[in-house]
């Protein structure tokens, strides 16, 4: 039949000559024009007809549904795609219409199988991958030398006798610029650097304190301590845990229509502690991949694995769990080789990879890995981990024995005698009570009333009266049980310990109540049967596969196929992605932009690195940290890495990239810079970008003396407009969160993902519902409107006002500059002081006239009436502080 077999080749025009005997056939230059002329339209990107692609070497060397390849390098006799097309057939022969293939052309294939059918990934240089698919190698450290110049410094520098800069960073950077016939910038000031640095690294403002301790630090290492500092604040962690979370699309509830509330908050605290604990990246690769499989894994390793049970799960009524099981496999799937790996597996779900070596029967190997744990989308989220903080643990034993201690007293104190007397006493009674009054309207009678008095738990008195209608010999023993407790439930003689029991099996429950539980991995003993899914359909079963790894890539270490294995392959030193991608993403949190623009993928469809050197040099640094030389220089310009350093530390790598040259430049765009460079690519100046949407609140917290520094724990709610949330199924509302836990840092908000807060969302921030590589950039009047009329941001800017009328001096221009100095880390300029002075007396002239507009702003701010401001000052500078907090200098890290 025509449209089975090997391929289909479709015909278009396009002849060939054939070189000469001498000339060496080049895919790029007579090969492929054919196939894309006469091949592609059934055999390429769009459509792959018999299941065949002709425009990726390893599909074309996989074959199509027969199994085998299309073609054999050195023997193009055996090849099917020869075969095919000079075969005589008319029902075999390719293209299946129109002209043939002339004979130059089949004899320039035919050349070039027999030459071994050399086809060079993407147009590189033949038998050569794409760059990001060969493992990383260290690159040679550009050599300089010193001018009359400080030491060190960039701008002093030129290539010539050799030197190694005290940055390795700044030598690449530096090697690029003189390319590009371009020069750094000087170094930034202080003011700016130190506020710059502590945004980056604690994600929070530096105090002024802060600041005029660096300034006036004349010292060699003044910065260094700076650094040292900030990396081992416990808001280091809360800094970078932010954008994990965003690549472990964390959310507080499950997601989709229903979105009902779950517990995963504690796997959120122990990325923050991971990260100031500084775990090595391939140690917090695979407790979060595989922790539940390490041997004598502990309660922190399981709690690790919620990383992937932040998918979503679907619990609406109707919906089939198998479905939304396999799509959180799907899930994590892609999920895992975007995080790790930069690579768009989810392009392969369905047929092979239109543009990267990747297959479908791949994407399936690798699903294999992840298709064996235990959860199926049920509403309990199981299987459950109860986490236990210190001693928590213990106290929950403790409690237990003390329940079980008064249930024995309990069991005790009903065997007595007299308790037996009395229950055989007010059986008699109470059936008396109510064969005198059977019907269901009459009253129960006295002995049965008590009990409703009670509120008896286990029975409706209503229930109890009809047991007590019947004869003695027409009860069975469950009703005659459930006589006897009732007696139990409201005999005087038995308060004491029915009380004493109560009490204690109250106070056990709220104790383990209080015990969060987060959804966990685990592993199924009999691992399931994982198929490739034609088209994608968990419906409709392909081939049966096993757990393994892409061919473009390291194989698998080992002899076992699991998760764990998985895991350690990820960060296998062998593995060409995985440190190149986790530097690239710390630069492009650095710099606001990757060595790899397209930071959320790799593959051969992705931007070129700006500096490839730099970066694999990065990526190899990463992992096979080099000794520093003994006799380093410890001065401004020093990198001082430990000498103690280990594989994976990134803090180590944070701190070698803050404390180079190319960071340390000024941001500030000349003309030249603007119109060569406009995105930075190049790194001729410093970082200048927008606050992440978590950052603007946190920062405006910080500089108004609101924010609360209480780490972990619960989602708290801080103020958000009414009606956001229209939560059908469930009633669930926001509600207001009280004291410190208003004002605690963005990252503890709590994220429902089918309404994220709002302010947070002007400012770009995503719902999670799946994994998000790099947040988009906006500028929109939306956020201009947020931060000056949200009521979060006008009680801030009241805070502040408070602290500029309190700490600020007493004339408009002392308490301008003091504004400034808060919000930006740096002194006012006189007419910047004078503007702002300017502002506060026309509005406060304005409030003073209008005392209800006065009133009516601070009870708006929310505006503590026990402290005593005048509130038409308090409101004047109410607005100065407004917009300060506005400030395209406050909302920029520069």
């Amino acid at each position: 039949m025509r449209c089975s077999g090997q391929f289909i080749l479709l015909s278009v025009l396009g002849v060939f000559a054939c070189p000469g005997a001498e000339t060496k056939v080049d895919f790029k230059r007579d090969v492929q024009p054919i196939f894309e002329q006469r091949c592609y339209e059934c055999h390429g990107e769009k459509k792959q007809k018999s299941g065949l692609r002709l425009d990726r070497k390893a599909a074309a060397l996989q074959g199509g549904d027969s199994g085998k390849p299309s073609l054999v390098p050195g023997n193009s006799s055996d090849s099917p795609l020869l075969q095919r097309l000079t075969s005589p057939d008319p029902d075999e022969v390719m293209p299946p219409k129109g002209d043939k293939l002339t004979d130059a052309q089949v004899t320039l294939l035919r050349q070039w199988i027999d030459g071994g059918a050399v086809w060079p990934e993407d147009g590189m240089k033949p038998e050569k991958k794409h760059w990001a698919y060969e493992k990383p190698m260290r690159p040679a450290v550009p050599q300089f030398k010193r001018t009359v110049g400080g030491v060190g410094k960039a701008s002093s520098l030129t290539a010539a006798s050799p030197m190694t800069l005290p940055n390795p960073i700044d030598a690449f950077v530096l090697e690029k610029l003189q390319q590009e016939k371009l020069k750094p910038s000087p170094e930034t000031d202080r003011a700016t650097l130190i506020r710059r640095v502590s945004l980056d690294l604690i994600g929070l403002p530096p105090s002024m304190q802060e600041v005029e301790t660096f300034i006036s630090d004349k010292s060699a290492d003044a910065y260094h301590k700076v650094i040292d500092r900030l990396l081992a604040s416990p808001h280091f962690g809360e800094r970078w845990a932010r954008p994990w979370l965003d690549l472990a699309r964390y959310a507080d509830t499950a997601g989709y229509e229903s979105d009902n509330r779950r517990t995963m908050w504690p796997w959120r605290d122990w990325v923050i502690t991971a990260l100031n604990r500084n775990m090595p990246f391939d140690q917090f690769t695979i407790e979060q991949i595989a922790g539940d499989l390490l041997p004598g894994a502990t309660q922190e390793q399981k709690i690790a694995t919620g990383f992937h049970r932040n998918t979503m799960s679907n619990n609406e009524g109707g919906t089939d769990d198998e479905e939304f099981r396999h799509e959180a496999v799907v899930d994590r799937v892609n999920t895992t080789m975007a995080v790790w790996m930069a690579t768009t597996m989810s392009c392969a779900q369905c047929h092979n990879h239109k543009y990267d070596p990747l297959t479908m029967k791949e994407y399936y190997q690798l699903y294999a890995f992840l298709n064996n744990t235990a959860d199926t989308d049920k509403p309990d989220e199981r299987p459950t981990l109860k986490v236990f903080a210190a001693g928590q643990e213990k106290e929950l034993a403790k409690r237990r024995e003390t329940l079980k201690a008064a249930e024995a007293r309990w069991k005790e104190a009903v065997r007595q005698p007299e308790i037996t007397n009395a229950f055989v006493a007010w059986e008699t009674r109470a059936t008396l009570e109510a064969t005198n009054s059977p019907a269901t309207n009459a009253p129960a009678g006295a002995s049965i009333e008590k009990a409703k008095k009670k509120n008896d738990p286990k029975e409706s008195s209503e229930e109890i009266r009809k047991i007590l209608v019947l004869s003695a010999d027409e009860r069975d023993e469950k009703q005659r049980a459930k006589l006897k407790e009732h007696f139990e439930s409201i005999a005087p003689k038995l308060k004491e310990p029915r009380d004493g029991l109560a009490a204690v099996r109250k106070a056990e429950k709220e104790f383990n109540d209080a015990i969060p539980i987060v959804s966990v991995m685990e592993e199924l003993r009999k691992p399931r049967e994982t198929h490739t899914l034609v088209r994608g359909s968990f419906l409709t079963k392909g081939e049966s596969v096993s757990a393994g790894v892409p061919a473009v890539f390291q194989p698998l270490r080992g002899h076992t196929s699991n998760r764990l294995a998985f895991a350690r392959w990820l960060v296998d030193t062998n593995n060409p992605l995985t440190a190149r991608v986790t530097m690239n993403r710390i630069w492009e949190q650095i710099f606001g932009i990757g060595i790899v623009e397209t930071s959320e993928d790799f593959g051969t469809q992705s931007e070129p690195p700006s500096h490839p050197a730099l970066l694999d040099w990065l990526a190899t640094e990463f992992m096979h940290p080099s000794v520093p030389p003994a006799s380093r220089r410890q001065d401004s310009s020093e990198t001082r890495p430990d000498a103690a350093s280990t594989p994976w530390d990134s803090k180590r790598m944070l701190k070698l990239i803050v404390t180079s040259a190319t960071y340390r430049q000024s941001s500030k765009v000349t003309p030249e810079l603007f119109q060569r460079d406009p995105y930075n690519r190049l790194l001729a100046r410093g970082p200048r970008r927008r606050l992440e949407a978590e950052m603007v609140r946190d920062q405006s917290l910080a500089v108004s003396g609101l924010l609360s520094p209480k780490m972990g724990g619960a989602p708290v709610m801080p103020p958000q407009p009414d009606g956001v949330w229209q939560v059908v199924y469930s009633g669930d509302k926001w509600e207001t969160s009280k004291g410190e836990d208003k004002y605690r840092r963005g990252l503890y908000t709590f994220w429902r993902r089918t309404s994220p807060y709002p302010s947070m969302v002007s400012f770009d921030a995503p719902s999670r519902e799946f994994c998000v590589i790099r947040r988009p950039r906006s500028n929109t009047p939306l956020q201009a409107l947020t931060l000056l009329n949200d009521p979060a941001y006008v009680e801030c800017a009241q805070a502040l006002a408070k602290r500029i009328l309190k700490e600020g001096g007493t004339t408009p221009e002392q308490r301008a500059a003091f504004g400034v100095r808060v919000c930006l880390a740096r002194d006012a300029k006189k007419e910047e002081a004078r503007a702002l002075a300017a502002l506060a007396e026309k509005e406060l002239a304005r409030y003073k006239e209008d005392t209800g507009s006065a009133a009516k702003l601070v009870k708006f701010a929310g505006a503590d009436t026990k402290e005593k401001f005048d509130a038409a000052e308090l409101a004047a500078w109410t607005v100065v502080a407004n917009v300060l907090l506005n400030l395209d200098e406050f909302v920029m890290k520069q």
